[in-house]
Protein backbone atom coordinates (compact mmCIF):
# COMPACT_ATOMS: atom_id res chain seq x y z
CA UNK A 1 0.00 0.00 0.00
CA UNK A 2 1.36 3.42 -0.94
CA UNK A 3 0.08 6.97 -1.02
CA UNK A 4 1.60 9.77 -3.01
CA UNK A 5 1.84 13.35 -1.81
CA UNK A 6 -0.06 14.30 -4.95
CA UNK A 7 -3.01 12.22 -3.76
CA UNK A 8 -2.98 13.91 -0.37
CA UNK A 9 -2.77 17.37 -1.94
CA UNK A 10 -5.28 18.12 -4.65
CA UNK A 11 -6.57 21.26 -6.32
CA UNK A 12 -10.31 21.58 -5.95
CA UNK A 13 -13.33 23.72 -5.27
CA UNK A 14 -14.59 24.91 -1.89
CA UNK A 15 -16.11 24.82 0.58
CA UNK A 16 -15.41 21.21 1.62
CA UNK A 17 -13.17 18.40 0.44
CA UNK A 18 -15.38 15.68 1.91
CA UNK A 19 -18.72 17.35 1.15
CA UNK A 20 -17.95 19.12 -2.14
CA UNK A 21 -14.87 17.65 -3.81
CA UNK A 22 -15.70 14.08 -2.77
CA UNK A 23 -19.31 14.05 -4.02
CA UNK A 24 -18.24 15.66 -7.31
CA UNK A 25 -15.61 12.97 -7.79
CA UNK A 26 -18.09 10.25 -6.81
CA UNK A 27 -20.60 11.51 -9.38
CA UNK A 28 -17.88 11.55 -12.02
CA UNK A 29 -16.88 8.03 -11.05
CA UNK A 30 -20.50 6.95 -11.46
CA UNK A 31 -20.47 8.43 -14.96
CA UNK A 32 -17.46 6.28 -15.77
CA UNK A 33 -19.34 3.20 -14.54
CA UNK A 34 -22.30 4.00 -16.78
CA UNK A 35 -20.04 4.35 -19.78
CA UNK A 36 -17.90 1.29 -19.05
CA UNK A 37 -20.91 -0.95 -18.44
CA UNK A 38 -22.82 0.31 -21.49
CA UNK A 39 -25.71 1.97 -19.65
CA UNK A 40 -24.99 5.62 -20.42
CA UNK A 41 -27.17 5.77 -23.55
CA UNK A 42 -29.99 3.76 -21.97
CA UNK A 43 -30.38 5.85 -18.83
CA UNK A 44 -33.69 7.70 -18.68
CA UNK A 45 -33.22 9.14 -15.21
CA UNK A 46 -30.45 9.59 -12.67
CA UNK A 47 -30.96 9.72 -8.92
CA UNK A 48 -28.63 10.48 -6.01
CA UNK A 49 -29.16 10.17 -2.26
CA UNK A 50 -26.81 11.94 0.14
CA UNK A 51 -26.72 10.29 3.56
CA UNK A 52 -25.30 10.92 7.02
CA UNK A 53 -23.25 14.08 7.29
CA UNK A 54 -23.51 14.64 3.53
CA UNK A 55 -27.27 14.94 3.92
CA UNK A 56 -27.26 16.83 7.21
CA UNK A 57 -24.90 19.62 6.16
CA UNK A 58 -24.92 19.12 2.39
CA UNK A 59 -26.83 22.29 1.55
CA UNK A 60 -24.34 24.44 3.46
CA UNK A 61 -21.38 22.64 1.93
CA UNK A 62 -22.72 22.71 -1.62
CA UNK A 63 -22.90 18.91 -1.83
CA UNK A 64 -25.98 19.01 -4.07
CA UNK A 65 -24.28 21.46 -6.42
CA UNK A 66 -21.16 19.28 -6.48
CA UNK A 67 -23.17 16.18 -7.41
CA UNK A 68 -24.94 17.99 -10.24
CA UNK A 69 -21.68 19.36 -11.63
CA UNK A 70 -20.05 15.95 -11.34
CA UNK A 71 -22.90 14.30 -13.22
CA UNK A 72 -22.43 16.93 -15.91
CA UNK A 73 -18.84 15.78 -16.32
CA UNK A 74 -17.03 18.45 -14.31
CA UNK A 75 -13.88 17.87 -12.26
CA UNK A 76 -13.02 19.75 -9.04
CA UNK A 77 -9.63 20.85 -10.34
CA UNK A 78 -10.87 22.36 -13.60
CA UNK A 79 -14.51 23.38 -13.01
CA UNK A 80 -15.16 27.08 -13.59
CA UNK A 81 -15.81 28.38 -10.09
CA UNK A 82 -17.18 31.66 -11.47
CA UNK A 83 -20.07 29.98 -13.32
CA UNK A 84 -20.69 26.93 -11.10
CA UNK A 85 -23.49 28.53 -9.06
CA UNK A 86 -25.32 29.76 -12.15
CA UNK A 87 -25.12 26.37 -13.83
CA UNK A 88 -26.48 24.64 -10.75
CA UNK A 89 -29.28 27.19 -10.46
CA UNK A 90 -30.22 26.60 -14.10
CA UNK A 91 -30.50 22.84 -13.50
CA UNK A 92 -32.66 23.36 -10.41
CA UNK A 93 -34.99 25.79 -12.19
CA UNK A 94 -35.32 23.83 -15.44
CA UNK A 95 -35.40 20.38 -13.79
CA UNK A 96 -33.10 19.20 -16.60
CA UNK A 97 -29.48 18.04 -16.50
CA UNK A 98 -26.96 17.36 -19.25
CA UNK A 99 -25.61 13.98 -18.14
CA UNK A 100 -21.93 13.85 -19.00
CA UNK A 101 -22.42 17.14 -20.82
CA UNK A 102 -24.12 15.37 -23.75
CA UNK A 103 -27.45 13.76 -22.77
CA UNK A 104 -30.34 15.82 -21.43
CA UNK A 105 -32.32 14.03 -18.71
CA UNK A 106 -34.96 15.11 -16.19
CA UNK A 107 -33.75 15.91 -12.67
CA UNK A 108 -36.54 16.74 -10.25
CA UNK A 109 -36.24 17.52 -6.55
CA UNK A 110 -36.99 13.91 -5.63
CA UNK A 111 -34.06 12.75 -7.77
CA UNK A 112 -31.53 14.52 -5.54
CA UNK A 113 -32.30 13.82 -1.89
CA UNK A 114 -30.38 15.02 1.16
CA UNK A 115 -31.35 12.72 4.02
CA UNK A 116 -31.35 14.21 7.51
CA UNK A 117 -31.49 10.88 9.35
CA UNK A 118 -30.42 8.11 6.97
CA UNK A 119 -26.82 6.93 7.40
CA UNK A 120 -24.98 4.24 5.46
CA UNK A 121 -22.89 1.62 7.28
CA UNK A 122 -19.45 2.31 5.82
CA UNK A 123 -18.83 5.95 6.78
CA UNK A 124 -20.77 9.05 7.89
CA UNK A 125 -20.34 10.52 4.39
CA UNK A 126 -22.35 8.10 2.24
CA UNK A 127 -23.85 8.55 -1.22
CA UNK A 128 -26.09 6.32 -3.34
CA UNK A 129 -26.20 6.87 -7.11
CA UNK A 130 -28.46 5.05 -9.54
CA UNK A 131 -29.89 5.26 -13.04
CA UNK A 132 -33.31 4.10 -14.20
CA UNK A 133 -34.64 3.05 -17.57
CA UNK A 134 -37.86 4.31 -19.20
CA UNK A 135 -39.93 1.83 -17.19
CA UNK A 136 -38.45 2.97 -13.89
CA UNK A 137 -36.28 -0.11 -13.43
CA UNK A 138 -32.84 0.32 -11.89
CA UNK A 139 -30.06 -0.12 -14.41
CA UNK A 140 -27.06 0.60 -12.19
CA UNK A 141 -26.73 1.45 -8.51
CA UNK A 142 -23.51 2.24 -6.66
CA UNK A 143 -22.64 3.33 -3.11
CA UNK A 144 -19.75 5.70 -2.53
CA UNK A 145 -18.13 7.07 0.61
CA UNK A 146 -16.34 10.40 0.81
CA UNK A 147 -13.79 9.56 3.49
CA UNK A 148 -12.06 12.92 3.92
CA UNK A 149 -9.66 15.07 1.94
CA UNK A 150 -11.59 14.44 -1.29
CA UNK A 151 -10.81 10.70 -1.21
CA UNK A 152 -13.68 8.54 -2.49
CA UNK A 153 -14.10 4.79 -2.08
CA UNK A 154 -16.90 2.45 -3.08
CA UNK A 155 -19.02 0.16 -0.92
CA UNK A 156 -16.46 -2.65 -1.03
CA UNK A 157 -13.91 -0.55 0.89
CA UNK A 158 -15.34 -0.95 4.37
CA UNK A 159 -13.44 -1.28 7.62
CA UNK A 160 -11.33 0.86 9.89
CA UNK A 161 -8.79 2.14 7.36
CA UNK A 162 -10.50 3.11 4.11
CA UNK A 163 -7.42 4.50 2.39
CA UNK A 164 -6.72 4.48 -1.30
CA UNK A 165 -5.03 1.21 -2.13
CA UNK A 166 -2.03 1.50 -4.44
CA UNK A 167 0.23 -1.47 -5.05
CA UNK A 168 3.14 0.69 -6.23
CA UNK A 169 6.34 -0.34 -4.49
CA UNK A 170 8.14 2.65 -3.02
CA UNK A 171 11.81 2.63 -2.08
CA UNK A 172 11.48 3.52 1.61
CA UNK A 173 8.06 2.42 2.87
CA UNK A 174 6.75 3.47 6.26
CA UNK A 175 3.33 3.27 7.88
CA UNK A 176 3.94 4.74 11.34
CA UNK A 177 5.92 7.59 12.81
CA UNK A 178 8.24 5.11 14.47
CA UNK A 179 8.95 3.41 11.14
CA UNK A 180 9.56 6.77 9.47
CA UNK A 181 12.11 7.75 12.11
CA UNK A 182 13.79 4.36 11.76
CA UNK A 183 14.10 4.88 7.99
CA UNK A 184 15.65 8.31 8.59
CA UNK A 185 18.12 6.88 11.13
CA UNK A 186 19.11 3.97 8.88
CA UNK A 187 19.60 6.08 5.77
CA UNK A 188 20.68 9.40 7.25
CA UNK A 189 17.97 11.10 5.20
CA UNK A 190 15.61 13.85 6.28
CA UNK A 191 11.87 13.22 6.23
CA UNK A 192 11.48 15.28 3.07
CA UNK A 193 14.25 13.25 1.40
CA UNK A 194 12.47 10.01 2.32
CA UNK A 195 9.26 11.33 0.77
CA UNK A 196 11.12 12.43 -2.36
CA UNK A 197 12.71 9.01 -2.80
CA UNK A 198 9.27 7.42 -2.51
CA UNK A 199 7.68 9.88 -4.93
CA UNK A 200 10.17 8.74 -7.56
CA UNK A 201 8.10 5.56 -7.85
CA UNK A 202 5.48 7.65 -9.69
CA UNK A 203 7.35 10.55 -11.31
CA UNK A 204 10.79 12.08 -11.81
CA UNK A 205 12.51 14.37 -9.31
CA UNK A 206 11.98 17.32 -11.64
CA UNK A 207 8.28 16.51 -11.89
CA UNK A 208 7.97 16.24 -8.12
CA UNK A 209 9.66 19.60 -7.67
CA UNK A 210 7.57 21.28 -10.35
CA UNK A 211 4.38 19.74 -8.95
CA UNK A 212 5.06 20.89 -5.40
CA UNK A 213 5.89 24.41 -6.56
CA UNK A 214 2.72 24.46 -8.64
CA UNK A 215 0.66 23.48 -5.61
CA UNK A 216 2.30 26.30 -3.67
CA UNK A 217 1.55 28.75 -6.48
CA UNK A 218 -2.14 27.82 -6.27
CA UNK A 219 -2.07 28.25 -2.49
CA UNK A 220 -0.33 31.62 -2.82
CA UNK A 221 -2.81 32.77 -5.45
CA UNK A 222 -5.63 31.73 -3.15
CA UNK A 223 -4.17 33.99 -0.47
CA UNK A 224 -4.01 36.87 -2.96
CA UNK A 225 -7.58 36.21 -4.09
CA UNK A 226 -8.71 36.33 -0.48
CA UNK A 227 -6.89 39.63 -0.03
CA UNK A 228 -8.66 41.27 -2.95
CA UNK A 229 -12.23 39.96 -2.83
CA UNK A 230 -14.68 42.05 -0.83
CA UNK A 231 -18.24 41.21 0.15
CA UNK A 232 -20.24 38.74 2.18
CA UNK A 233 -19.83 34.98 2.20
CA UNK A 234 -22.72 32.95 0.76
CA UNK A 235 -25.03 30.78 2.81
CA UNK A 236 -27.29 33.05 4.83
CA UNK A 237 -25.14 33.80 7.88
CA UNK A 238 -24.05 37.09 6.27
CA UNK A 239 -20.46 36.60 7.42
CA UNK A 240 -18.37 39.45 5.96
CA UNK A 241 -15.04 38.81 4.28
CA UNK A 242 -12.52 40.33 6.68
CA UNK A 243 -9.23 39.62 4.91
CA UNK A 244 -9.21 42.68 2.59
CA UNK A 245 -9.85 45.13 5.43
CA UNK A 246 -7.29 43.48 7.72
CA UNK A 247 -4.72 43.59 4.96
CA UNK A 248 -5.32 47.29 4.35
CA UNK A 249 -4.98 47.99 8.06
CA UNK A 250 -1.75 45.98 8.33
CA UNK A 251 -0.26 47.61 5.25
CA UNK A 252 -1.01 51.01 6.70
CA UNK A 253 0.51 50.00 10.01
CA UNK A 254 3.43 47.76 9.08
CA UNK A 255 4.38 45.80 5.97
CA UNK A 256 5.69 42.20 5.98
CA UNK A 257 9.35 42.24 6.94
CA UNK A 258 9.21 45.44 8.97
CA UNK A 259 9.68 44.14 12.50
CA UNK A 260 8.29 46.92 14.67
CA UNK A 261 6.26 44.74 17.02
CA UNK A 262 7.21 41.03 16.79
CA UNK A 263 3.55 40.10 17.17
CA UNK A 264 2.79 41.91 13.91
CA UNK A 265 4.02 38.70 12.30
CA UNK A 266 1.24 36.78 14.03
CA UNK A 267 -1.28 39.25 12.59
CA UNK A 268 -0.02 38.48 9.11
CA UNK A 269 -0.18 34.72 9.71
CA UNK A 270 -3.78 35.09 10.89
CA UNK A 271 -4.52 37.04 7.74
CA UNK A 272 -2.91 34.48 5.41
CA UNK A 273 -5.04 31.68 6.84
CA UNK A 274 -8.27 33.68 6.88
CA UNK A 275 -7.79 34.78 3.27
CA UNK A 276 -7.60 31.15 2.14
CA UNK A 277 -10.55 29.99 4.17
CA UNK A 278 -12.75 32.86 3.09
CA UNK A 279 -12.00 31.88 -0.50
CA UNK A 280 -12.82 28.27 0.37
CA UNK A 281 -16.09 29.27 2.07
CA UNK A 282 -17.06 31.18 -1.07
CA UNK A 283 -16.51 28.11 -3.27
CA UNK A 284 -13.21 29.30 -4.71
CA UNK A 285 -10.17 27.35 -5.87
CA UNK A 286 -8.10 25.91 -3.04
CA UNK A 287 -5.59 23.14 -2.40
CA UNK A 288 -6.90 20.35 -0.20
CA UNK A 289 -4.28 20.15 2.56
CA UNK A 290 -5.30 17.69 3.86
CA UNK A 291 -8.94 18.90 3.64
CA UNK A 292 -10.71 22.03 2.44
CA UNK A 293 -12.03 22.90 5.89
CA UNK A 294 -8.39 23.02 7.05
CA UNK A 295 -6.98 24.39 3.79
CA UNK A 296 -5.66 27.62 5.30
CA UNK A 297 -3.19 26.20 7.81
CA UNK A 298 -0.41 24.93 5.54
CA UNK A 299 -0.54 27.92 3.12
CA UNK A 300 -0.42 30.36 6.05
CA UNK A 301 2.59 28.67 7.66
CA UNK A 302 4.36 28.29 4.32
CA UNK A 303 3.66 31.97 3.55
CA UNK A 304 5.17 32.76 6.95
CA UNK A 305 8.27 30.83 5.91
CA UNK A 306 8.63 32.57 2.52
CA UNK A 307 7.90 36.03 3.95
CA UNK A 308 9.62 36.12 7.31
CA UNK A 309 12.30 33.40 7.44
CA UNK A 310 15.69 34.53 6.19
CA UNK A 311 17.06 32.32 3.43
CA UNK A 312 13.69 30.88 2.39
CA UNK A 313 13.79 29.55 -1.18
CA UNK A 314 12.09 27.14 -3.58
CA UNK A 315 14.07 24.20 -2.21
CA UNK A 316 12.66 24.96 1.22
CA UNK A 317 9.13 25.17 -0.19
CA UNK A 318 9.49 21.72 -1.76
CA UNK A 319 10.94 20.27 1.44
CA UNK A 320 8.13 21.85 3.47
CA UNK A 321 5.45 20.35 1.22
CA UNK A 322 7.04 16.89 1.19
CA UNK A 323 7.50 16.80 4.97
CA UNK A 324 3.93 17.91 5.55
CA UNK A 325 2.76 15.20 3.14
CA UNK A 326 4.65 12.49 5.03
CA UNK A 327 2.92 13.50 8.24
CA UNK A 328 -0.46 13.78 6.52
CA UNK A 329 -0.12 10.28 5.12
CA UNK A 330 0.45 8.97 8.63
CA UNK A 331 -2.80 10.58 9.77
CA UNK A 332 -4.65 9.27 6.72
CA UNK A 333 -3.45 5.72 7.27
CA UNK A 334 -3.55 5.52 11.08
CA UNK A 335 -6.34 7.83 12.21
CA UNK A 336 -8.58 10.01 10.02
CA UNK A 337 -8.69 13.37 8.25
CA UNK A 338 -12.49 13.36 8.12
CA UNK A 339 -14.42 15.78 10.33
CA UNK A 340 -17.50 13.62 9.92
CA UNK A 341 -15.59 10.68 11.38
CA UNK A 342 -13.48 12.17 14.19
CA UNK A 343 -14.40 15.85 14.45
CA UNK A 344 -12.22 18.82 13.57
CA UNK A 345 -9.22 17.28 15.31
CA UNK A 346 -8.97 15.19 12.15
CA UNK A 347 -8.99 18.23 9.87
CA UNK A 348 -7.51 21.31 11.52
CA UNK A 349 -5.64 19.10 14.01
CA UNK A 350 -4.01 17.06 11.25
CA UNK A 351 -3.20 20.20 9.23
CA UNK A 352 -1.63 21.79 12.31
CA UNK A 353 0.57 18.73 12.85
CA UNK A 354 1.59 18.68 9.19
CA UNK A 355 2.51 22.36 9.18
CA UNK A 356 4.30 22.08 12.53
CA UNK A 357 6.59 19.29 11.38
CA UNK A 358 7.16 20.83 7.95
CA UNK A 359 8.19 24.19 9.36
CA UNK A 360 10.48 22.52 11.87
CA UNK A 361 12.35 20.77 9.06
CA UNK A 362 12.89 23.90 6.97
CA UNK A 363 14.04 25.72 10.10
CA UNK A 364 16.78 23.11 10.42
CA UNK A 365 15.13 20.52 12.63
CA UNK A 366 16.25 16.90 12.55
CA UNK A 367 13.75 14.05 12.05
CA UNK A 368 13.23 13.58 15.79
CA UNK A 369 12.47 17.27 16.23
CA UNK A 370 10.13 17.19 13.24
CA UNK A 371 8.23 14.24 14.72
CA UNK A 372 8.08 16.08 18.04
CA UNK A 373 6.70 19.20 16.35
CA UNK A 374 3.99 17.18 14.62
CA UNK A 375 3.08 15.52 17.91
CA UNK A 376 2.77 18.89 19.63
CA UNK A 377 0.58 20.09 16.77
CA UNK A 378 -1.96 17.29 17.13
CA UNK A 379 -1.75 16.82 20.90
CA UNK A 380 -3.06 20.31 21.51
CA UNK A 381 -5.93 19.86 19.08
CA UNK A 382 -7.18 16.59 20.59
CA UNK A 383 -10.92 16.59 21.18
CA UNK A 384 -11.56 19.47 18.78
CA UNK A 385 -15.18 19.24 17.64
CA UNK A 386 -16.65 19.95 14.23
CA UNK A 387 -19.77 22.05 14.84
CA UNK A 388 -20.20 24.38 11.84
CA UNK A 389 -22.93 26.96 12.35
CA UNK A 390 -25.61 26.49 9.74
CA UNK A 391 -23.62 23.62 8.25
CA UNK A 392 -21.34 26.20 6.61
CA UNK A 393 -17.53 26.15 6.59
CA UNK A 394 -17.43 29.65 8.06
CA UNK A 395 -17.98 29.72 11.84
CA UNK A 396 -15.80 28.57 13.57
CA UNK A 397 -13.77 27.22 10.64
CA UNK A 398 -12.19 30.39 9.24
CA UNK A 399 -10.79 31.68 12.53
CA UNK A 400 -9.91 28.13 13.59
CA UNK A 401 -7.47 27.86 10.68
CA UNK A 402 -5.81 31.10 11.75
CA UNK A 403 -5.40 29.92 15.33
CA UNK A 404 -4.01 26.56 14.17
CA UNK A 405 -1.49 28.23 11.85
CA UNK A 406 -0.07 30.29 14.72
CA UNK A 407 -0.11 27.19 16.91
CA UNK A 408 1.87 25.29 14.26
CA UNK A 409 4.58 27.94 14.19
CA UNK A 410 4.79 27.82 17.96
CA UNK A 411 4.99 24.00 17.92
CA UNK A 412 7.81 24.08 15.37
CA UNK A 413 9.79 26.61 17.36
CA UNK A 414 9.21 24.78 20.64
CA UNK A 415 10.40 21.46 19.24
CA UNK A 416 13.38 23.09 17.52
CA UNK A 417 14.55 24.33 20.95
CA UNK A 418 14.60 20.75 22.24
CA UNK A 419 16.57 17.67 21.32
CA UNK A 420 13.67 15.69 19.86
CA UNK A 421 13.17 13.57 22.96
CA UNK A 422 9.65 13.66 24.37
CA UNK A 423 7.24 11.52 26.36
CA UNK A 424 4.30 11.21 23.95
CA UNK A 425 5.07 9.94 20.45
CA UNK A 426 3.26 11.03 17.30
CA UNK A 427 1.92 7.49 16.93
CA UNK A 428 0.44 7.61 20.43
CA UNK A 429 -1.12 10.99 19.77
CA UNK A 430 -2.66 9.76 16.51
CA UNK A 431 -4.04 6.68 18.24
CA UNK A 432 -5.53 8.94 20.90
CA UNK A 433 -7.08 11.14 18.23
CA UNK A 434 -8.68 8.13 16.55
CA UNK A 435 -10.06 6.80 19.85
CA UNK A 436 -11.29 10.24 20.91
CA UNK A 437 -13.12 10.56 17.61
CA UNK A 438 -14.73 7.17 18.09
CA UNK A 439 -15.97 8.22 21.53
CA UNK A 440 -17.14 11.66 20.41
CA UNK A 441 -20.88 12.22 20.12
CA UNK A 442 -22.17 12.29 16.54
CA UNK A 443 -23.51 15.78 17.28
CA UNK A 444 -19.95 17.12 17.21
CA UNK A 445 -18.87 15.45 13.98
CA UNK A 446 -19.96 17.73 11.12
CA UNK A 447 -23.68 17.24 11.60
CA UNK A 448 -24.52 20.81 12.75
CA UNK A 449 -26.56 19.25 15.56
CA UNK A 450 -24.47 20.34 18.55
CA UNK A 451 -22.06 22.89 19.96
CA UNK A 452 -21.87 26.28 18.27
CA UNK A 453 -24.12 25.03 15.48
CA UNK A 454 -26.97 24.86 17.96
CA UNK A 455 -26.18 27.61 20.46
CA UNK A 456 -25.41 30.38 17.99
CA UNK A 457 -28.66 29.79 16.15
CA UNK A 458 -30.62 29.65 19.44
CA UNK A 459 -29.10 32.90 20.66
Amino acid sequence: MALSAFELYSIGIGPSSSHTVGPMRAAARFLDVLRSEGHFDGAARVQVELCGSLGQTGHGHGSDKAVVLGLMGEDPETVDTDTADDRFREVKESHRIMLGGTRELPLDDEDLVLHRRKTLPGHPNGMIARTLDDAGNTLVERVYYSVGGGFVVDEDALGADRVVQDTTQVELPFSTGKELLAVCERTGLSISDVMLRNELAWRSADEVRAGMLHLWSVMDQCIENGFSTEGTLPGGLKVPRRAPAIRRALNAQVRPGDHVDPLDIMDWVNLFAMAVNEENAAGGRVVTAPTNGAAGVIPAVLKYYTTFVRGADDDGIVRFMLTAAAIGILFKENASISGAEVGCQGEVGSACAMASGALCEVLGGNPEQVENAAEIGIEHNLGLTCDPVGGLVQIPCIERNAIAAVKAINAARLSKRGDGKHTVSLDQAMKTMRETGRDMSIRYKETARGGLAVNVIEC
